[in-house]
């Protein structure tokens, strides 16, 4: 089963985690791939050591090498391409493995409309996804070719943010 998470409202993230907790309270695995988020630490990273899940049962992989082309990124765009096609590639060996009941593509649409990726390859890569399982494709702005693939599509909508009064992105809440 494909979900997919999109829209300009916050909260596909936390979503894709809602049903990361809801699979890991049944028993299941769980993967988390992360494709534009960098190196720094948020709460979701630190779940496993605090609650004592084992890493074959749970992991997040942050692969991406952060913001792309905003909030002072410097890294050529070359580099962020590299590192999402390596996410990518890093999925398709975990998806032929059967280890995980569920798998997070988290932030797959943005790589896609920044063009770190294209529409066709991800399709490609996910296209004998098992029924069996669950895979999320999470990220605003999501191309029609993923929504169409979906089995469930999901679209957050801002309303109001703080970030719309210029206040940054507050712990516990964005990270």
């Amino acid at each position: 089963m494909i979900l997919l998470f999109t829209g300009n409202g916050k909260g596909k993230t936390t979503a894709s985690l809602g049903q990361m907790v809801r699979v890991l309270g049944r028993g299941k695995t769980a993967l988390m791939i992360q494709f534009i988020k960098g190196p720094w630490i948020s709460g979701e990273d630190e779940l496993a050591g605090k609650f004592q899940i084992s890493s074959d049962k749970f992991q997040i992989r942050k692969m991406g090498l952060g913001f792309v082309g905003i909030l002072g990124d410097r890294i050529p765009l070359e580099e962020h391409k590299k590192a999402a096609r390596k996410a990518l590639d890093g999925f398709i060996e975990e998806k032929n493995s059967g280890k995980w009941h569920l798998i997070i593509l988290d932030e797959i649409n943005v790589a896609v409309s920044l063009g770190l990726l294209r529409p066709a390859e991800v399709l490609e890569a996910v296209k004998d996804f098992p029924e069996n399982r669950i895979l999320i494709l999470s990220g605003r702005g999501a191309p029609q070719e993923f929504i169409d693939a979906a089995d469930l599509a999901t679209e957050m909508r801002e309303i109001k943010h703080p970030f719309q009064q210029g206040k940054k992105a507050k712990f516990t809440v964005e990270f």
